[in-house]
């Protein structure tokens, strides 16, 4: 059934969902929400004929809305759920903020009594990294590690959240319990799709293990890195020192998984390499059209909910975004 959106933020990675629901056979009207008028109405113009100028507030925004995707920046998007949430709307949220992230998985209990979805964390790194380690957990009978990496921004506000993650705290788990340590600490080389290869990343703010967690219940640890140059960390409790750039360039994501297969350890790491806020629009699109058909669990979770991610990837990448699996033996 043909439904009417609300999207809220017109940046970078907005302006790649918006192109991605209008092209899309159920969605009848794209409504889109951004202060930045400017911004605003050239996202409307670009998207075509089912976009429409929803103003600078979703709040004023009238009329039936089926579904909302959440795309403006970290520390905006728990008011946003929650108001949406009560009127009984689906929400998918591209957040990757530790307090943003929490705050929407805390909202579980009110999207079960209603029968409604609340999809967490739907973009580049967490989201589409979150499906691949579902993914590659179906190889293994017991899941023990998950190690998320990343590299990469979208537009400037990813940009902003980058700098401040690697001047935060970091968030793992170990051993059944929450690990706090200081981001850019523990240096580790992460090799990723070429042509961007190994790369030094480190312990950062982000909340892929709060995402993580949930769905993998007997998993013993999950850690996320981000990749930084010297420079990054030095400055990372500095103000950013030059304007971010209106978009980033390539990115890439990095999983891997450890676990038991036949009575063996072994593990399996799977990548992505392409621009993250082209890959973050794609996927909170699409996740936002598998939850309103019903294809992802009631309540709030992340993207490892997804149960067929044969099917999710193979959406993706029909558009150009596509995996690489590297195999080998854990010793």
């Amino acid at each position: 059934m043909p439904a009417r959106v609300l999207l809220v933020g017109a940046g970078a990675v907005g302006a790649r969902a918006a192109r991605q629901l209008v092209e899309a056979d159920d969605v009848d009207e794209v409504v889109i929400v951004d202060p930045d008028a400017a911004r605003r109405r050239a996202v409307v113009t670009s998207s075509g004929d089912k976009a429409t100028d929803g103003g600078p507030s979703s709040a004023d925004v009238a009329g039936a809305v089926d579904a909302v995707l959440l795309a403006g920046p970290n520390g905006t998007h728990v008011p946003e759920g929650r108001r949406h949430l009560a009127l009984g709307r689906i929400v998918v949220s591209c957040a990757d903020g530790i307090p943003d992230v929490s705050g929407l998985l805390d909202l579980g209990p009110e999207a079960e009594a209603r029968g409604t979805r609340v999809v967490v964390g739907a973009g580049f790194s967490p989201g589409l990294t979150c499906v691949l380690a579902r993914h590659a957990a179906r190889r293994f009978e017991v899941v023990d590690e998950i190690h998320v990496a990343r590299l990469g921004t979208g537009g400037p506000a990813c940009a902003r959240a980058h700098h401040k993650a690697l001047s935060g705290t970091s968030l793992d788990w170990r051993d059944g319990g929450w690990q706090r340590r200081p981001a850019g600490s523990g240096r580790e080389l992460c090799w990723f799709p070429d042509p961007v290869g190994g790369q030094d990343c480190y312990r950062a703010e982000l909340p892929d293990a709060l995402l993580l967690v949930p769905p993998f219940p007997r998993v013993s640890r999950v850690t996320a890195r981000l990749a930084a140059t010297r420079r990054d960390r030095i400055t990372a409790r500095l103000p950013m020192l030059r304007k971010p750039h209106p978009e980033g360039l390539v990115g890439a994501g990095r999983v891997e998984v450890r676990g038991r297969r036949q009575g063996a350890q072994d593990v399996v790491v799977l990548g992505v390499l392409d621009r993250p806020a082209v890959a973050a629009g794609a996927v909170a699109a699409l996740a936002l059209r598998w939850a309103r058909a019903e294809r992802l669990p009631v309540g709030a979770h992340g993207l490892a909910a997804v149960e067929d991610t044969v099917g999710f990837l193979a959406e993706l990448a029909r558009i150009g975004i596509k995996a690489a699996a590297f195999e080998g033996s854990a010793t």
